[in-house]
This record gives structure tokens, C-alpha cells and sequence, in this order.
């Protein structure tokens, strides 16, 4: 009888987070993706069900972060582990060690991004990690958080995104579009941010895709 391995579990909180990674990872049911939703609660109640239908080897949880540290340029892949054999896998493959800090909002504005940093003593900001990996620990799994860095901590994002996203933390398209029709001047940033986005995540995509490929 063939043994069944327990497969990797790697989370993203949004589908364009995810996308690059899952056109370039091996098809495999040792890699299986969760795309969670934003914030705390939509992650919790995510993985909680993945979890309490299979147990994983490990959990990754993975996707864009804002800087705070001021040297960290974007598409910098920085990590986070209590386990000291996957840390030195990582930094073997040449990413950061760092500090997150796990928000319950995006951190819009420079000046926002530096009170964090006073605050936290972290080097990168979003909104999901903290929780996973405290649901890991509760479930005896393995735990590592893998991202990648979309906006410098001294720089300011074009829209306020916290107040066009829904109760449920999705972007309500609607008020985007109202948001740019007020604000047509914002349109090259944002299409900046965008482009930006896009190259940090196929970066993380990239180097998971090459974590992966030993076995952990």
C-alpha cells in the first residue's frame, strides 16, 4: 500500500495572491491551496475547516505585506518561524528573516506604516499570519509565514482600500469606481500598484515554487 504523505496547506487571503503560484506549482495533492479571505475572521473560520478535514504537514501562509521597515524594498521575500529547520531552509534560499504584524486593517499611509513600526518593532504589516499561526500551534502543525513585500513603508497608497471594502473584507467594486471617478488624477498610481502587485506576487510565487520542491 502506498503511504499518503500529509500535503503542504498554503494560504493566501485573495485569488490574485494566489494565482501565479497556483499556475506554477506542480500539480500534486501534496500541495494543496486555501484562498481564506482578508482579515481575522474570514481566516479563521477558513482554516478551521481545512484543518478539521485533514491535518497538513505544514501551513504556509502567504501573499503581499506593506513594509515597515524603511530598508525593505519592494519584492523583498521575507519569513517568519518557530521552526528552526524550515528557517534555515529559507535562508538558505536567500530570504529575510523578519517580524510581521498582524493588523486588523491595511496599513494605507506612510505616516500609519511608522506608528507601526514604533509600535510593534515589526518589519512588515498584514492581516492574517498571526491568526494562523496561533490556530497552527492549537493544532500541533507546523507553521511559517512566506511574503512578500508590494509597498515600502515610506510610501502612501493611492485609495484608502479599508473604506471601499465590505463588512466581510472583499472590495465592493462599486465603490471603487466611485472612488476613481472622484479622483481621476489617482489612476496612474493605482495602475502602478497594480503592476506592482502583480511582480511581487509571481517574485513569491517563485521562491514557494522552489521551497517546495525539497521535501520539508
Amino acid at each position: 500500500m502506498t503511504e499518503i504523505t500529509p500535503p503542504v496547506l498554503v494560504c493566501f487571503a485573495l485569488p490574485e495572491e494566489a494565482t501565479p503560484f497556483q499556475k506554477r506549482a506542480p500539480k500534486s495533492p501534496a500541495i494543496q491551496v486555501l484562498v481564506t479571505g482578508m482579515g481575522r475572521r474570514n481566516t479563521e473560520r477558513s482554516l478551521a475547516a481545512a484543518l478539521a478535514a485533514s491535518k497538513p504537514a505544514l501551513v504556509l501562509t502567504c501573499g503581499l505585506a506593506g513594509g515597515l521597515e524603511p530598508a525593505l524594498a519592494p519584492n523583498t521575500v521575507l519569513f517568519e518561524t518557530d521552526d528552526s529547520a524550515l528557517a534555515t531552509r529559507l535562508s538558505s534560499m536567500g530570504l529575510r528573516a523578519a517580524r510581521f504584524h498582524c493588523a486588523n486593517r491595511i496599513a494605507v499611509t506612510a505616516e500609519e506604516k511608522a506608528a507601526l513600526r514604533r509600535e510593534t518593532g515589526a518589519d512588515a504589516v498584514e492581516m492574517e499570519s498571526g491568526c494562523i499561526h496561533a490556530i497552527c500551534r492549537q493544532h500541533g502543525v507546523r507553521c511559517a509565514t512566506v511574503r512578500v513585500i508590494s509597498d515600502t513603508a515610506g510610501e502612501d497608497l493611492p485609495l484608502d482600500f479599508n473604506a471601499l471594502a465590505t463588512s466581510e473584507l472583499k472590495m465592493d467594486s462599486v465603490k471603487l469606481a466611485l472612488a476613481v471617478a472622484r479622483s481621476p488624477g489617482r489612476i496612474p498610481a493605482l495602475l502602478r500598484l497594480q503592476r506592482r502587485v502583480s511582480g511581487a506576487a509571481e517574485e513569491l510565487a517563485e521562491k514557494l515554487v522552489a521551497l517546495l520542491d525539497v521535501k520539508l
